[in-house]
């Protein structure tokens, strides 16, 4: 899928990686029991989740980590690509507001995905801003005050160039707004990551 940004409603059947595919097959596993036994289920979809507390194999903490030690940092596609980065406080905000409100079983008269009456709905849940990742690495430069060596590498086998939330679904149906600025949300990072590391 190349069109920005992603909706729920396009068609993801196939999935040009092993960790899309696992994602696809995710969803459709959570469909089949919803429809099996009836058991709402709605599934979210994260875009580029950064913050404090995230998994360490991460660009975040792969680029702060080399950034700090005057190390390269591996940066696919000679940098160009873009993301719809999403800071951890806007994703929980947005699963507390899903996460009391299951999925209701449709008649699919007035339902936007008609496919199915099974109690089961997607959500993207992102930050829907396109944030090219040369800018990313920039505002973490300032938040550490250091410059970055760049290790500029051709684009991985199953990535994607760009990719975008539309979250027209998620406002919709709970009033979800990202409320994170980039900048601010790496430089809380930073702080974090500075403190819990002793960096």
């Amino acid at each position: 899928n190349t069109k920005l940004p992603f909706s729920e409603k396009d068609n993801v059947d196939h999935p040009i990686s092993l960790y899309a595919a696992s994602k696809k097959a995710n969803e459709l596993m959570a469909h089949a029991y919803a429809h099996l036994y009836g058991m709402p289920t709605t599934g979210l979809r994260f875009f580029t989740v950064y913050g404090p507390w995230g998994r360490p194999d991460m660009a975040l903490f792969k680029f702060t980590r080399g950034i700090l030690q005057d190390e390269p940092i591996p940066v696919f596609n000679r940098g160009e690509m873009v993301r719809d980065f999403t800071y951890v406080d806007d994703i929980v905000e947005g699963v507390v507001r899903v996460i009391d409100q299951p999925a209701e079983r449709s008649d699919g008269a007035n339902d936007p995905d008609r496919s199915t009456s099974a109690p089961w709905r997607i959500y993207n849940i992102g930050n829907s801003h396109r944030v090219p990742l040369m800018d990313y690495i920039q505002a973490l430069e300032k938040a550490l005050g250091k410059q970055a060596e760049l290790d500029l590498l051709p684009m991985q086998d199953g990535d994607v160039r760009a990719t975008e939330a539309d979250l027209t679904a998620l406002e919709s149906d709970f009033g979800y707004r990202p409320k994170m600025k980039l900048e601010e949300g790496i430089q809380r990072f930073v702080d974090w990551y500075r403190s819990y590391y002793k960096a």
